[in-house]
């Protein structure tokens, strides 16, 4: 299949198709025209990525997830103990972060409280 009809078919725009193209998660044979031409197994392997970044992974997670990525639908399949490990990874990152941004947010409410004060004077 073309590249138009893998994004119709899986909700990827053709520019992130030909990213994860890019990133090796998907691969093509060109026509003689140039154009990709796509495998059946593409579809499972966006419909996986897909759902694993609306999940929060990144494509470098993504990238960790290994041979099942590639074989079965992970959102049907039996989990992996490294995938369940990679999603613990990503949730003490994400924690880290929204930490991070509460201390900033704290930090900047008490300069504007402080700069408050000062203008009333």
């Amino acid at each position: 299949m073309q590249i138009g009809e893998l994004a119709q078919l899986t909700g990827a725009s053709p520019r992130s198709l030909r990213y994860y193209e890019e990133q090796g998660l998907i691969t093509s044979e060109r026509r003689d025209n140039g154009y990709r031409e796509y495998g059946d197994d593409a579809l499972l392997v966006v419909r996986n990525v897909r759902t694993l970044l609306a999940a929060g992974l990144t494509l470098a997670d993504i990238g960790q997830i290994g041979e099942c990525l590639f074989t079965q639908d992970l959102s049907e399949a039996e989990v992996c103990d490294h995938v369940l490990e990679l999603y613990e990874r990503r949730v003490a990152t994400v924690e880290s972060h929204l930490a991070a941004t509460a201390d900033t947010r704290d930090r900047l409410h008490a300069e504007l409280d402080s700069l408050r004060e000062r203008a009333r004077q």
